[in-house]
């Protein structure tokens, strides 16, 4: 190989995309609530020996299974990977068996991991270069979220699981707070309403700063690019679901211009509620910073609660 093809080959691997990392806890991919009743009420020998006696049995599908699953179908055929995921799991390596053993039958592509017997996985986060953390460890997601890595805390999966479109992923995110920064949240805080609609509508052409998952918003749209259908339109699907209404929408539209991340839809829903949306919509995850939302949504779509600067209980920016 000659030194020019060597520069050029070595310009390709630098221009390269990094893959969306997804990290996410067994937890969160699986449905391991029995387990870990057995695990709290008994003890982790008791544990340890029934996760033995199932290491063959295959999990079922747990809160975050479905966008998992779509964002790594989206991965093309051979060695070059867009989306991966990684296993960040605190049971102990002896029993990483049973996870593996159920990623290979469902045909999940995961290949990486790590599993701490305890500890917890919040430091891993950042060794393993994650864009978005999903678990249902509390402190693990406040403590990855501090270090700067969007990140959600998962609750229990929705009855229904949306089957339809099969090749495609669909993201709600709430706005302040959450994609973006909370100066606007606390300006309705102290001075009140009328200053808050003031101050959006004079500064609407003023991008907003990112919030925690102002990053990830602009891997996925990074994504969304990359999988676009051949008509143009998306297999990742962006949706901003907020309580902002006119005229304070307007500084998002602005912002998301400004960014360079274009969503496929918005809806500024006011003192509206947000899960008949999110089922409209057809989202296949949601996320937001208000324990209310999170709750309200989680009967119709997977919901993910994002550390806040606030109380999650307090309405934030009601219309």
């Amino acid at each position: 190989m000659t030194e020019q093809m060597l520069d050029g080959a070595q310009t390709n691997l630098l221009e390269r995309p990094r893959p969306l990392t997804i990290g996410i806890s067994t937890r969160a991919l699986f449905d391991l609530e029995e387990e870990h009743r057995v695990f709290e009420e008994q003890g982790v020998e008791a544990y340890s020996k029934l996760q033995r006696e199932r290491e063959n049995a295959l999990l079922a599908k747990g809160t975050a299974f479905d966008v998992v699953e779509r964002l790594l179908a989206l991965n093309p055929s051979g060695s070059t990977s867009l989306v991966e995921v990684i296993l960040l799991s605190r049971n102990s390596p002896d029993l990483s068996l049973r996870a593996f053993n159920s990623v290979k039958e469902y045909g999940l592509r995961i290949e990486r991991g790590s599993f701490t017997s305890g500890r917890p996985v919040a430091p891993f986060v950042g060794a393993w270069n994650i864009d978005l953390f999903l678990s249902n460890d509390e402190g693990d997601v406040q403590t990855a979220a501090r270090a700067g890595t969007a990140a959600a805390k998962l609750g229990s999966p929705p009855e229904e699981r949306l089957q339809i479109p099969e090749d495609e992923v669909r993201f709600a995110l709430d706005g302040d707070a959450v994609v973006f920064d909370a100066e606007s949240d606390r300006i309705f805080a102290e001075q009140g309403l009328e200053a808050f609609f003031e101050h959006e509508t004079k500064n609407a052409q003023v991008p907003l700063n990112r919030g925690p998952f102002g990053n990830f918003l602009h891997k996925l749209a990074n994504l969304r690019a990359q999988v676009a259908r051949g008509d143009g339109t998306s297999r990742v699907r962006i949706a901003i679901v907020t309580a902002r209404n006119a005229p304070a929408h307007a500084r998002v539209v602005y912002t998301l211009r400004a960014w360079g991340t274009p969503a496929d839809e918005a809806h500024f829903v006011g003192r509206n509620e947000k899960a008949p949306i999110l089922r409209a919509l057809g989202a296949h995850i949601f996320f937001d910073d208000q324990q209310k939302h999170v709750l309200g949504a989680s009967g119709v779509v997977p919901a993910g609660l994002v550390p806040g600067p606030h109380d999650p209980h307090k309405p934030i920016i009601p219309a």
